[in-house]
Parts: C-alpha cells; sequence; structure tokens
C-alpha cells in the first residue's frame, strides 16, 4: 500500500518478503530465537502415547533440521555398468553424496530389445555445492539432471531419541 516506512515480520522461508518486494535491512534482526520441547518427565513415562508422539516429533524436527539446505540431484549417465558410472562419479569431489551415490539402470527399448546404456544417479548436495556438483555431473557425462529440494533426511536413529531415553532412565 505505500503506507509504512519500515515494518517488523517473522522471517523464515522469506515469503512474505518475496511477494510484497521487501528488502531485509542488513543488521536488521531483532530477536534470535529457539524452540524448545517441554514435557513432564512423569507424563511421557506414564501417558499412554506420549512417549511415542514426542518420538515422532523429535524424528521430523531433526530430519527438517538435517534437510536444511539440501537439494536431491538426479542424472542419467552413459555407461556400461553401475560400478563403472560410480568410479566415474566418485573421481569427482562433490559428487559423494551423504554416503556415497545410489547408482541404478535406466531401461528403454531400442528395436523392440529393453537395453540399459544409461544409468541414474541420485546424491544429496549442500546448496553451496549445487552449481559445482552440476559442472562436474556435465564433465562426467551427465545430462538430464533434476534438481529438489529436500525436505526431511531421517538419520538410521534420531541422535537425540537414546539421549531423552536415558535421562528418563528407560
Amino acid at each position: 500500500m505505500g503506507i509504512a516506512d519500515a515494518i517488523l515480520d517473522l522471517v523464515s522461508s522469506g515469503t512474505t518478503l518475496r511477494e510484497n518486494n521487501l528488502k531485509e535491512i542488513e543488521g536488521g534482526v531483532v530477536l534470535e530465537s529457539k524452540a524448545v520441547l517441554v514435557a513432564s518427565r512423569k507424563s511421557l513415562i506414564q501417558r499412554k502415547g506420549t512417549l511415542e508422539a514426542t518420538r515422532e516429533i523429535l524424528e521430523r524436527l531433526e530430519a527438517h533440521r538435517r534437510a536444511a539446505g539440501q537439494f536431491m540431484v538426479t542424472a542419467n549417465i552413459r555407461g556400461s555398468s553401475e560400478e563403472e558410472v560410480a568410479e566415474r562419479v566418485l573421481t569427482q569431489p562433490s559428487l559423494s553424496g551423504l554416503q556415497g551415490p545410489t547408482i541404478s539402470p535406466v531401461f528403454c527399448k531400442r528395436d523392440g530389445i529393453v537395453t540399459v546404456d544409461y544409468y541414474s544417479m541420485v546424491i544429496c548436495v549442500p546448496k553451496m555445492a549445487l552449481n559445482k556438483s552440476i559442472r562436474q555431473l556435465r564433465v562426467i557425462g551427465g545430462s538430464d539432471v533434476l534438481v529438489s529440494p529436500l525436505t526431511y533426511i531421517f538419520d538410521e536413529e534420531t541422535p537425540r531419541w537414546p539421549e531423552l531415553l536415558s535421562k528418563l532412565g528407560l
């Protein structure tokens, strides 16, 4: 509306700023905050379903925090085998992913015969390494590169779960 000289907004995603063509003032942070999960020890132990609900909350919070700024990159790479493609991928420093690339055959039909000429590679890449990773994929013959933001990255076990159980004496 053009009436205010400045506004105060709770910024998490930046959507409001973008939608209203607003700019954040550098150094304009008014308050840093954090969320804290508070629960009754008695309820966690005795109230049915409370501990499991708490575990689910912890799972999602931890997985969401872990996924912040991460992207899933999928690309097709021509090759003779999964191992050969993995070897090429792993020669590039920013293509190692969380634990290594996932490589799968891409099936196509040529002259009525199912063949595999390409392999699909999937890795997780931090935002800061995204452009470098795409360049490295192109160097090793990557094409059809798809990039998706990640919402969650779940660990084998939520890191804070065993800690909570220990504090509860369970």
